[in-house]
């Protein structure tokens, strides 16, 4: 069975030969441990001031040459991609690791994700939006489409579709539907969601009506699902009141999800957190999988099998923690538990619990492969 028979294999809650193994990020240090080499793919700061030097070409090579190494290399059988594109202006730097934007906003690179991160907004550079601003752009989509992206940030994508979709799922990362708000800060964007209610239909309608008029255009690229990105979830709960979720963002992750089913896509739902209070949402919103269910959130894997598995793909399985801070036998102990209840009968995704992020180790990853290797095989014969 193909690595592409067997995703869409296991979306059909069917068992597989082994259960497909997929990531919706991955970061550079994987890609640089793995392959022996440097790689811009996901590399945070790194891959950043390459986009500053104008060093476009070496990026993207990089993303269409190591993609599909890694891919080759672990065994994935979902492979994702996302549009690529040289939007951002180079910063003043201030020290070190501090740097400031033409506006005046100041960023700070994470020692932890060593992303280049918020640190302090300049207020007098941002204009919060109107109602009547709102129906505008609105009026302007629902009259004249979404225009498709410039033809340049397609090249990843063309590639890794044509080396890649006669044997392998491609999955694009998309944009989505979150709660609707709006600032400059978490904190900013909260608040708003609490002081302003009479901007949640218009912000998710705006939202929507943009993600949903750009799918055509994956669809025409050959991309096979696409993987929305919005996080609804903490550690101990929803980040908002759930009855804004259903009133104003269920409607469109349906219209969503439709759209997607009748362009031939599936949609893979990925959020962060404990999502337990809204997951029948999303089943009946027709997501085909959910992807990053957090154990230390609450989001048990064997729970959500006995009480959803029969209607939408589960995606996961190995803890983000273990994969960083654990040893070998605890990502082997993830992989089992897993495998054991999630795979059988098909409908699920082997993947981390939420990416393979930095600071992963390489022999916890080689771990990681071994233990699918090892304990996927259908039929699942775990003790």
């Amino acid at each position: 069975m193909s690595p592409r028979d067997r995703v869409f294999t296991t979306l059909s809650h069917r068992e597989p030969d082994i259960i497909p193994w997929g990531e919706h990020w991955i970061d550079y240090n994987v890609y640089e441990d793995i392959l022996g080499r440097e790689s811009f793919v996901h590399a945070k700061m790194k891959e950043t001031k390459v986009w500053w030097e104008g060093r476009d070409e070496e990026v993207v090579a990089s993303y269409q040459r190591d993609t599909v190494d890694l891919a080759k290399a672990l065994g994935l059988d979902l492979v994702t991609v996302q549009l690529l594109g040289n939007d951002q202006k180079p910063m003043k730097q201030l020290d070190e690791d501090t740097y400031e934007d033409e506006n005046g906003h100041i960023y700070r690179v994470s020692s932890v994700t060593h992303d280049l991160m918020p640190y302090r907004m300049n207020p007098k550079a941002y204009t919060p939006p109107t109602l009547e601003n709102l129906q505008t752009e609105i009026d302007t989509i629902v009259r004249d489409g979404v225009e498709k992206p410039e033809d340049a940030r397609w090249e990843f994508i063309r590639h890794v579709v044509r080396k890649m979709k006669d044997t392998h799922f491609i999955a694009c990362l998309v944009g989505d539907i979150g709660f609707p708000t709006f600032g400059q800060t978490d904190e900013e964007r909260y608040l708003n969601l609490a002081l302003h209610p009479e901007m949640h239909a218009k912000l998710s309608e705006l939202t929507g009506r943009r993600i949903i008029g750009l799918l055509k255009y994956y669809a025409e690229e050959g991309i096979d699902g696409i993987i929305p990105c919005a996080d609804f979830g903490s550690s101990t709960g929803l980040l908002a009141n759930p009855k804004i979720f259903i009133e104003h963002v269920f409607p469109w992750i349906k219209a969503y999800c439709d759209e997607a089913h009748r362009l031939g896509m599936k949609l893979l739902k990925h959020s962060c957190g404990k999502t337990l209070e809204i997951f029948d949402y999303f089943i009946r919103a027709g997501c085909d999988a959910y992807e990053s269910i957090q154990p230390t959130a609450g989001m048990d894997i064997k729970f959500l099998k006995e009480r959803y598995g029969d209607q939408i793909t589960l995606w996961g399985g190995v803890s983000n923690e273990n994969l960083i801070g654990g040893a070998p036998e605890d990502v082997e102990a993830d992989a089992r538990y897993a495998v054991k209840w999630a795979a059988p009968g098909g409908g699920f995704i082997y993947g981390a619990s939420h990416s393979i992020a930095v600071g992963a180790s390489l022999e916890n990853v080689l771990k990681m492969k071994e233990a699918r290797e090892r304990f996927g095989v259908y039929p699942i014969r775990i003790p």
